[in-house]
């Protein structure tokens, strides 16, 4: 990026001196074609930089995407995995629920066979 911002600078650079030697020049003592040749050159490196630090926003902006993308579906994966987990541990405290309710079934009715005896 650093380079980009270095080439810009330096094709601006010429471009906006040639602009003030511009302001400051009698036109009649200078060739008004040759001069806006070179403001025309420097235009078109500026220009140029200008496309290839537009190109590297616009490539950083893609990898920031793919990376949200990448960090979604972990994100969906992680929760996925947490669901199953959570889905496997219900089903293993209903079975307990389960036994548990037999176990106090059985207890109940010893009871009650207990109390009728009595």
């Amino acid at each position: 990026m650093m380079g980009c911002v270095v080439s810009l600078e330096a094709a601006l650079l010429p471009c906006l001196l040639a602009m003030e030697e511009l302001q400051h020049i009698d036109c009649s003592t200078h060739s008004s074609f040759q001069f806006g040749g070179e403001m025309a050159e420097h235009a078109k490196e500026f220009m140029e930089a200008a496309k290839k630090l537009h190109l590297y926003f616009i490539s950083l902006q893609r990898e920031d995407q793919q990376s949200q993308k990448e960090m979604l579906q972990k994100e969906i994966s992680n929760v996925e995995e947490e669901l199953k987990t959570k889905s496997d541990l219900i089903k293993k405290h209903e079975k307990l629920i389960q036994g548990l309710r037999k176990e106090l079934s059985c207890q109940l009715d010893k009871c009650v066979t207990e109390v009728e005896r009595v």
